[in-house]
């Protein structure tokens, strides 16, 4: 089976599924259990759309294995405390090895953690927001194949998050950034035809309950 033409392998199990993980355990895991399940947890989904802002540059799989420190260090990604971070709390993350040591990334995080504080007061949640922009069929593709995902790096519904999102004062969000974080969260279910997972998502998503 060519990667190039399908964007499919086949695994060491004999299953197929999306190319992207390589084949590589963890990477492999990720794809199988979390990558475009659906997501209401506000936690999570602020998690990841900081984790894709720290990614910007870099592959997932460098963010992914350092996931654990990055979540030691941001206070596990609970909004409402990394929006009382400091300037100290900059220098000691400035000092963690085991994150991405980036200060415009940083100061990022908490910034968007304290925009995050008023989206989720002006919605009720995180979820309740984001998944209100989840897209309708008319703005998918018929086939989800390796060819779409490849020419369509973005959508008209991560550009008018990422827009929203910067409207309200957020950074590191561009609609690649958001796009990317849309397929994580179960937004879209971007999981190629012929992938294992792709069925059992597409049940997932229909028996999901949208946050409102």
């Amino acid at each position: 089976m060519e990667i190039v033409k399908t964007g499919l392998v086949e695994g060491e199990d004999g299953v197929t599924r999306c190319a992207w993980h390589g084949n590589l355990p963890d990477y492999q895991h990720y794809h199988d259990h979390e990558w475009g399940r659906p997501v209401a947890d506000d936690r999570r989904l602020f998690e990841k759309i900081c984790l894709e802002g720290f990614q910007s540059g870099l592959s997932w799989l460098t963010i992914l294995r350092k996931r654990e420190a990055f979540r030691e260090g941001f206070a596990n990604f609970e909004y409402e405390r990394v929006a009382e971070f400091t300037d100290a709390d900059v220098e000691r993350l400035l000092g963690n090895a085991g994150i991405v040591r980036h200060r415009g990334k940083i100061v990022s995080t908490i910034n968007n953690a304290k925009r995050a504080r008023e989206l989720a007061g002006e919605a009720g949640s995180l979820a309740a927001w984001f998944w209100k922009f989840e897209p309708g069929a008319d703005e998918r593709p018929a086939t989800v194949d390796y060819s779409s995902l490849i020419a369509n790096p973005t959508t008209p519904t991560s550009t008018r998050i990422s827009k929203e999102l910067k409207k309200r004062g957020w950074s590191f969000v561009g609609p690649t950034t958001v796009y990317a974080f849309m397929q994580a969260m179960g937004l879209v279910n971007d999981h190629i035809e012929g992938c294992v997972c792709r069925a059992e998502i597409e049940r997932e998503r229909a028996a999901f309950k949208r946050p409102r």
